[in-house]
C-alpha cells in the first residue's frame, strides 16, 4: 500500500541520487585545451606544443598520433580526406605533447591564410579535436598542388572513445555537468507554473479555496527552482564567460520572470479580504505565465545571445549533447519535476493545516 501511494516520491529520490552520482562522478573524455604557436607558415617545419585534458599519453607514447585537417570543408568534387600526419610526436607528460609537422609549400585553400584543426589520437583516450585553432599562411596560392600534398593516402583508423564518459567541450570543461541542474531546474519551474495556472483557472471557474492553495504552493516552489536556476546559471557564467552576470537578453528575461512572480507574492500579501485575494491572485497568475512565455522563449530568439537556445545558438542538440549526457539529463529533468511536485504538495499541506487552524474547521 505504501509503495502504491508514494511510488512517485521514491522515484524522485532515486532519480536525484542517480543524477548526483552519475552527473558528478562520470569522467570527461580526452580533450585538447590549447596549442602554441597558433600561427605558422607553409613550407616550414612547425613545432606545436599541445596541452590536453584528462589524457594519458605517457601510458603508450609510441601509439600517440596527430594530424592537421583543414577547418573549412573540402570541395565536394574532391575525393579522399585532406589530412597531414605529424612527422614527430614527443610525449612530454600525460597531458603534454610536442609535435612536428613538415608543412607543404601550398595549402588546399584559395586564401593566403587558412584555419586548420588539430586531431590527436591515443589508444587509451581516443581521438580529440581542437577546431580551427591553427592558422597557416602561404606566400602564393596553388590550390590544386595543395590538395595533392594534403590528401591522405589512406584513412587512419582512430581509437574508440569511451562511450559512457561525458564529452569534452572547450570553455565548458567540467562545468558541462551543470546542464543536469541549471537546465533541469528551469524545465521543472515551467511545469510547476503551468500546473499553478491550471488550478488558478479552476478557481476562477469554481471558487473553491483548495484550488487557490494548490496554485500558491506551486508558484512558490517554482520561484525557488527559478532562483536556484539563476544561481546555477550565474555560477556557470562565472566560469565560462568570466562574469557573474551579463546584459544578455536571456539572463535579463529570466530575472524579469522572477520579479513578475515576486509581484504575485507581494500582491497576495497586500490584500486582506480572502475571497478578493484569491480572485485577483488567480487572474494575475494566469496572465503572468502568458507574459513570461514570450519573454523567455520568443524575444531572446529574435536577437543575438551568448546563451544557448537564443539568437541561433543551439541548445540540447547534437553539438551540445551526446548519448552519455542524455542518459543523465533526461532522468534529471524528470527527477526535478517530481521533486518540485513533492515540495509543492508539502507546502500545500502546511497551508491547508494553517487554514483549518484559523477557521476552526476543515473548509475544504
Amino acid at each position: 500500500m505504501f509503495l502504491k501511494k508514494f511510488w512517485w516520491k521514491l522515484l524522485a529520490a532515486a532519480l536525484i541520487l542517480v543524477v548526483l552520482n552519475r552527473g558528478l562522478l562520470t569522467p570527461l573524455k580526452h580533450g585538447i585545451v590549447d596549442l602554441s604557436p597558433t600561427r605558422v607558415q607553409a613550407g616550414t617545419t612547425a613545432g606545436i606544443e599541445v596541452i590536453a585534458y584528462n589524457s594519458h599519453y605517457d601510458r603508450d607514447p609510441a601509439a600517440v598520433r596527430a594530424y592537421l585537417r583543414p577547418h573549412r570543408p573540402a570541395s565536394p568534387h574532391h575525393e579522399g580526406e585532406l589530412l597531414l600526419a605529424a612527422s614527430s610526436v614527443e610525449v612530454q607528460s600525460a597531458n603534454r605533447l610536442r609535435l612536428k609537422f613538415d608543412l607543404p609549400a601550398f595549402l588546399p585553400d584559395p586564401q593566403k591564410l587558412a584555419a586548420f584543426s588539430l586531431i590527436v589520437d591515443s589508444p587509451g583516450d581516443g581521438p580529440a579535436v581542437i577546431p580551427g585553432k591553427l592558422i597557416i599562411g602561404q606566400d602564393s596560392i596553388r590550390e590544386e598542388d595543395g590538395v595533392r600534398a594534403w590528401t591522405s593516402r589512406e584513412h587512419p583508423e582512430f581509437s574508440e572513445r569511451r562511450k559512457h564518459w561525458f564529452p569534452y567541450r572547450n570553455i565548458l570543461v567540467e562545468t558541462i555537468r551543470n546542464t543536469f541542474f541549471h537546465v533541469s531546474l528551469w524545465f521543472a519551474m515551467f511545469l510547476l507554473l503551468a500546473l499553478s495556472v491550471y488550478y488558478s483557472v479552476r478557481y476562477l471557474r469554481h471558487p473553491i479555496a483548495d484550488y487557490d492553495l494548490r496554485a500558491f504552493a506551486l508558484v512558490r516552489t517554482a520561484m525557488l527552482f527559478g532562483l536556484l536556476g539563476c544561481l546555477t546559471g550565474s555560477l556557470w557564467a562565472r566560469y565560462t564567460w568570466e562574469t557573474w552576470w551579463t546584459t544578455d537578453i536571456k539572463l535579463n528575461m529570466a530575472a524579469l520572470t522572477l520579479l513578475i512572480y515576486l509581484a504575485y507574492w507581494v500582491l497576495r500579501l497586500s490584500i486582506e479580504d480572502p475571497d478578493r485575494r484569491r480572485r485577483i491572485s488567480a487572474a494575475y497568475n494566469a496572465f503572468a505565465l502568458a507574459a513570461v512565455i514570450p519573454l523567455i522563449f520568443v524575444l531572446p530568439r529574435l536577437t543575438d545571445s551568448l546563451h544557448p537556445g537564443s539568437g541561433g545558438n543551439p541548445a540540447i542538440g547534437a553539438d551540445d549533447m551526446d548519448n552519455a549526457l542524455r542518459m543523465v539529463f533526461y532522468p534529471s529533468v524528470l527527477g526535478f519535476m517530481l521533486l518540485g511536485l513533492w515540495l509543492a504538495s508539502l507546502l500545500y499541506r502546511v497551508e491547508r493545516l494553517e487554514a483549518w487552524h484559523e477557521d476552526g474547521e476543515n473548509i475544504f
